[in-house]
């Protein structure tokens, strides 16, 4: 059915996905008129944060190249029932089956200190000055919809920013006086590299995805807390995974974090 309204389309989106996603069942074509700016695509995703009812206990930044009205970055929740610490064995996080599923090494912050939410300008130090662990970690990208990455930043933002997950591995010692730039990620997908790269190919780095959050959050007029976490973007790409890959993703040669992909 078409929306009345502009209004109705952003609320049947944000709906359809979420409903969708609580079903574990794919949406093969997008449930309503694409948002045609950000901001359109980040009142959906606020309605469908409200209707999910979950904690966001993170927030995940991703890169939209080429840029849109000049913002080359986008985010999306992460929720608490969706984090799972790598204690040393193999976790299995889920993807929509018939939807789309991807998996990303990256590095995570972790929230140590509120933001000012009156504070909509921020330096690199000054995002850092607020972050009190760096991990490792994977970010599990999955949607009802397949073609969420193929439609526009709009689309991405719009359903959570294609979040389904995250896997939290060991903390970074004495990570203020490590340059993470200098850090080879690597991901393997059942044991076949598939990707190596530095975050120095990423824009202004982690620390600069944390500065892009703490703006876009105080815009969007919602608070950040102390133990949220910030996964930064994939430092190897996005990489298409399928139902029982093993994903290892490897920091640095010697930090190594890893799961297994299965359907929701």
């Amino acid at each position: 059915m078409k929306p009345d309204s502009d209004a109705d389309n952003i609320v049947q989106i944000a709906r359809s996905f979420v409903d969708a996603r609580r079903a574990g069942r794919a949406l093969p074509d997008y449930p309503g008129a694409m948002p045609t700016t950000l901001d359109e695509a980040y009142a959906v995703q606020d309605i469908a944060i409200e209707f999910a009812g979950s904690t966001v206990a993170g927030w995940k930044v991703g890169k939209i190249d080429p840029p849109v009205a000049g913002t080359n970055r986008l985010a999306g929740p992460i929720f608490a029932d969706q984090i799972v610490s790598n204690d040393g064995s193999v976790v299995a996080m889920p993807v929509f089956a018939d939807g789309f599923a991807a998996a990303e090494a990256e590095f995570l912050l972790r929230i140590g200190a509120m933001p000012d939410p009156a504070k909509t300008s921020y330096t690199i130090d000054e995002a850092r000055d607020l972050i009190d662990a760096v991990h490792v970690g994977i970010e599990i990208a999955s949607s009802p919809f397949p073609g969420i990455n193929q439609n526009g930043p709009g689309v991405t933002i719009s359903d959570f920013g294609n979040n389904n997950g995250l896997v939290v591995g060991d903390g970074i010692p004495n990570w203020r006086d490590v340059d993470l730039n200098e850090w080879q990620v690597r991901l393997c997908i059942n044991d076949h590299e598939v990707g190596a790269a530095t975050t120095a190919t990423m824009l202004d780095g982690p620390f600069g995805a944390a500065r892009f959050l703490f703006e876009l959050m105080a815009a969007r007029g919602i608070a950040l807390t102390p133990g949220q976490w910030i996964s930064t973007g994939a430092v190897t790409g996005v990489h298409a995974v399928s139902i029982g890959d093993r994903i290892e993703a490897t920091f640095d040669g010697r930090m190594t974090i890893g799961c297994i992909i299965k359907a929701r």
